[in-house]
């Protein structure tokens, strides 16, 4: 078996090209983990290591690992029609289902939805649709798009480009054009954009209901409605990228629910499969559906091959109703005030705990070498505490963009309170040992 788990450490270095991975790490130390077994809210390597997926793998495993009912629902539907296309009209009826659906559970006159294989493929064509809608409207200079700082929409081009983590953009040496980006909780800074820039010129206004990778930043309570209020102000579409906060994971259905708001455009992916299957989508107004029909006397050009992919559509529909069965919205809701309590209670513990902060089963710490004067680190702290509480039985995420030093969690949501107290015992210990671990080595 240490043979074949060698073999394999091997190949992956020479062979695997790891998305958002260091890749000097690869090479050096091989995979940091192989895992083989999910269930619940635990992941077992191939060595037998078993952990807490504080992170839902990408904020993305609601219903949690191990559902064979998800794979008995794929099975069925790859045994009658694994795939057909939904270019010129062609459907199905998984894809026909799951669209109505959505618009069943989604906010307000949202209707109609356009199908993607992902999340960044949904950010895309969200920026695609608005410019496009703007040009059948014959307003074919409203093309710009604003979003926020902090915010993160994706890696594909456009989305990369919507992104305001800048070392996201300086990845590469060629971004879309058009994209602006505001401060992070402020309408006024949106209004001014408009104002500098030209309404006439802008096409819609990008955010996220909680900014996930950026940090799990929650918005201000009245920050959406003031910022519906200046896009209708300034004929803009508003687009939500729920790629991360919709189907529970902030104790709503959809994360801008919470600001009692409906976008024109939604974008979601992740939680509509719970990761069993690749799955995207654009969800658009009725309004804004009406006159995509009205005034389109062409073909849309733009679909992907997996657009309305039987398979993965027949895994979403399954995925929602297990949701919707086992309550896991409330569940969410309920468990994410454990988390956040739990939370708090670490601030009071321990030392270098700053502020706190969650939305449902959404949260992050951030860490301060001083809690009365909010002092940071020289070094960010938050990837050594990473790393140890990965040895420890529990994985979580560091976000240290913009002079950040933070961990962030984001655990299924079938997760219990016992977990929640086992997740919080844990970032206890290990906070506590990384601590001392630096104090060790300022003394020395």
């Amino acid at each position: 078996m240490n043979q074949y788990i060698h073999e394999l450490e091997e190949l992956d270095k020479k062979h695997f090209l790891h998305p958002t991975s260091p890749i000097q790490q690869q090479q050096q130390h091989g995979p940091s983990f192989i895992f083989t077994k999910g269930e619940g809210v635990m992941l077992e390597d191939i060595k037998g290591y078993k952990v807490i997926d504080g992170m839902s793998s990408l904020w993305n495993v609601n219903i949690g690992h191990g559902r064979e009912e998800m794979g008995k629902v794929a099975l069925e539907q790859m045994s009658k029609l694994a795939f057909s296309s939904c270019f010129a009209t062609f459907s199905n009826e998984p894809a026909i289902k799951l669209a109505a659906k959505l618009a069943d559970v989604a906010p307000g006159h949202l209707s109609a939805t356009f199908f993607t294989s992902g999340g960044s493929e949904s950010n895309d064509t969200a920026y695609k649709l608005a410019r496009h809608y703007w040009i059948l409207k014959g307003l074919p200079k409203k093309k710009k798009i604003i979003t926020r700082t902090k915010s993160y929409h994706g890696v594909a081009m456009g989305a990369t480009s919507a992104t305001g983590l800048k070392p996201f953009r300086d990845f590469t040496n060629s971004l879309a054009p058009d994209f602006h980006y505001v401060e992070n909780t402020s309408s006024e800074a949106l209004r001014q954009m408009i104002e500098l820039e030209g309404p006439d010129t802008i096409a819609a206004f990008v955010a996220e209901p909680v900014q996930g990778a950026g940090g799990v930043h929650i918005a201000p309570d009245n920050y959406f409605k003031e910022v519906r209020d200046i896009c209708d102000e300034y004929n803009l579409l508003m687009i939500t990228d729920e790629v991360i906060t919709g189907f529970g994971r902030t104790g709503t259905y959809f994360g801008i629910e919470h600001y009692d708001v409906v976008p024109d455009m939604m974008c979601f992916a992740k939680g509509v499969t719970s990761g069993y299957a690749q799955l995207g989508g654009v969800m658009i107004s009725e309004r804004m559906h009406q006159d995509f029909a009205k005034h389109s006397t062409g073909t849309l050009l733009h679909g992907y091959t997996y657009s309305g992919h039987p398979m993965a559509c027949s895994v979403a529909l399954k995925n929602l109703e297990i949701i919707e069965s086992e309550n896991l919205i409330d569940r969410a809701k309920q468990m994410g005030a454990e988390m956040l309590a739990g939370f708090k209670a670490l601030q009071k513990s321990q030392s270098i705990v700053g502020e706190v902060r969650a939305l449902g089963l959404m949260g992050a710490i951030e860490l301060v070498k001083d809690q009365d004067t909010n002092e940071r680190f020289q070094e960010p702290v938050a990837p050594l505490v990473v790393a140890e509480a990965a040895k420890r039985g529990l994985v979580i995420r560091s976000v240290v963009f913009d002079g950040q030093d933070t961990l962030v969690m984001a655990p299924p949501l079938v997760i219990n309170k016992e977990e929640i107290n086992q997740m919080i015992t844990i970032l206890a210990e290990t906070i506590s040992a990384v601590e001392i671990t630096y104090k060790k080595g300022i003394e020395g």
